[in-house]
């Protein structure tokens, strides 16, 4: 589709007012149906429609799952119905190599300011200081919230001409200072806790037992039939569809709670997943192992069976286990088909109105697959607080995941998952989509950082970040790399063989140079000690070559204590790394 012409502009309004008239038509007609993904009302605009965005100055919506694992789309190896993520791959790029933080407060602060997380004020997330480590709480980069030292994304394109929304899951301060409207937005419906209920406010533990959103700033309550997938996807589609001033591009962050724990859906999305994980996660494991090697995403001949999730074996369990844990799996399929079902109403809505050529879509996950809780307590909160029969599950009073078997099948060949810096906690699927650049569809299979995506929407957006000074306060330069040249055809690599980059969390720390990588895991899930791999030839973190090669593994802890001097990390002994 081709973007309108100057001397076509009054006839596009026309068309791009029709097309949202219809849309809102459509989404009418679906709110009047029984499919439980729609039996919510949706705001819809009055307004007259927006202009389409200039040439050269595209409207950008990034997409941010929760807690979804790198083989749960269709499009990376999964069996769950995911056909518009899956169109969007098509049409678009596979971002095969992209990293994240190991959870999600850290990788949200990381994507918006393009800066370290221990740099930006959420050195650890807020919940994990306020329980484990409050000694910590508010020191530098400690502060659990975006701090003064990094320029939001959002900030900047708005100085830049762009209206900025946001809908969906925050969790980078809840205080109206540090909510959405005082970071760039000029419209937001915020989640403002790490998690909540997918139909109601209820928290994610004890301590949280009742979420908090804010809209605009403004503390609210939830609307009534609230269903958390539905209705951020649909008040993204009202938000884009406010009049903007001729021209005037958007951006837009669709931060989707979904699947995040606790696992709940509606009945009509659950049954549509029935009888499908009757066999069990070691027959999935090894069907969606066989879909990565048919998709060229992995070696035809790499033996996967080291991470089949085995334990306890599923024939070792009683019928009504077997039952309870394959309903667990089919509450978490209908979450990521209806996360893929609302994505496409927005995607239809932006068709609607004309955008969507001129859009740049980033979809990813803010880490890996969630195997385990934790925070201590829960567990013990969960069974008291709420109905998890085998009858209720998925339910608004039932409060279930999914547990580290099944989280083992999202992660794939990546070791272990979120919480952790091994592969399974870091490496996450993402895909980008820009029709109007006319860029072959394929894949990029290098790395790349969730600090990359700042510096390359701005670049896509013809601006700048301000360096080391912004409104006469000093900041942090940006650390990612931009990576829009990817879009323009040029597939060579973006940060070539000899980058390097940290992480750490919660004492789990790594550090990649190239294609080697160190890592230490904190007990009972690691030893402690530091190990060593080369991801080139060992993307299944097997191999420990720590005593086979000790110059290069010394070099590589040097240069993570580097990494965590320069960003501020704190020591699992309280000492600043500075």
């Amino acid at each position: 589709m081709k973007l309108a012409q100057p001397d076509a502009m009054h006839s596009g309004v026309i068309m791009r007012t029709f097309g949202w008239m219809m849309l809102v038509s459509i989404l009418a007609a679906q709110i009047a149906c029984s499919d439980g993904r729609n039996s919510a009302p949706s705001a819809t605009p009055d307004a007259p429609a927006p202009t389409t965005a200039a040439p050269g100055r595209p409207n950008i919506l990034v997409i941010v799952a929760d807690d979804l694992g790198i083989t749960d789309l269709g499009a990376f190896g999964g069996e769950i119905a995911t056909p518009n993520l899956d169109a969007l791959a098509d049409a678009g790029l596979m971002l095969t190599g992209f990293h994240t933080a190991p959870t999600c407060s850290p990788t949200r602060s990381m994507l918006l300011t393009g800066t370290d997380n221990h740099v930006a004020g959420v050195g650890a997330m807020a919940e994990y200081l306020e329980i484990e480590a409050p000694e910590n709480l508010g020191q530098p980069g400690y502060e659990g919230y975006l701090n003064d030292s990094v320029v939001p994304l959002a900030e900047l394109l708005q100085d830049a001409g762009y209206r900025t929304y946001m809908t969906g899951k925050w969790h980078l301060g809840q205080d109206d200072a540090h909510s959405p409207a005082s970071k760039g937005f000029d419209r937001s419906y915020a989640l403002l806790n790490g998690g909540a209920g997918h139909f109601t406010s209820m928290g994610l533990f004890e301590s949280e037992a009742t979420a908090r959103f804010r809209e605009d700033g403004v503390l609210v309550e939830l609307p009534e039939n609230f269903y958390s997938t539905r209705f951020y996807a649909q008040r993204m589609i009202e938000y884009i569809g406010e009049p903007r001033a001729a021209g005037q591009p958007f951006f837009g962050y669709l931060a989707f709670t979904a699947p995040h724990w606790p696992l709940q859906a509606p009945a009509d999305s659950i049954a549509r997943q029935h009888g499908r994980y009757d066999d069990g996660y070691e027959a999935l494991y090894y069907r969606r192992v066989d879909r990565l090697k048919s998709l060229g995403l992995i070696a035809q001949d790499m033996d996967a069976s080291a991470y089949a999730p085995t334990r306890p074996a599923w024939s070792s369990l009683s019928e009504e286990q077997k039952a309870a844990s394959a309903r667990t799996m089919e509450i978490y399929a209908a979450m990521v088909a209806d996360l893929d079902h609302y994505v496409g109403e927005v995607i239809s809505a932006l068709k609607a109105n004309n955008e969507y050529d001129n859009t740049l879509i980033l979809f990813m996950s803010d880490n890996g697959a969630q195997g385990n809780l934790y925070y201590p307590g829960v567990q013990e909160w969960m069974a008291q607080c709420c109905d998890n029969s085998y009858e209720n599950l998925g339910k608004p009073d039932s409060y279930v995941l999914y547990g580290d078997v099944w989280a083992r099948v999202s992660s794939g060949i990546s070791k272990l998952f979120k919480g952790f810096t091994t592969e399974g906690g870091i490496h996450t699927p993402a895909i980008i989509s820009f029709p109007a650049a006319g860029m072959a569809p394929g894949r990029y299979d290098e790395f790349l950082s969730v600090m990359d995506v700042m510096p390359t929407l701005l670049e896509m957006a013809a601006t700048t970040h301000p360096g080391e000074q912004y409104k006469g306060h000093s900041v942090v330069p940006l650390q990612g790399k931009s990576f829009a040249k990817l879009l323009r055809g040029d597939r060579s690599s973006v940060h070539g063989t000899a980058f390097r980059v940290g992480w750490e969390l919660h004492g789990n720390r790594a550090l990649r140079e190239g294609d080697w990588k160190v890592v230490l895991t904190t007990p009972p899930a690691g030893s402690g000690q530091w190990s060593l791999y080369n991801l080139r030839d060992d993307p299944m973190e097997l191999t420990d070559l720590a005593k086979a090669e000790p110059e290069r593994l010394a070099a590589l802890v040097a240069a993570w204590n580097d990494y965590a001097r320069d960003n501020g990390v704190i020591t699992e002994t309280g000492d600043s790394a500075h």
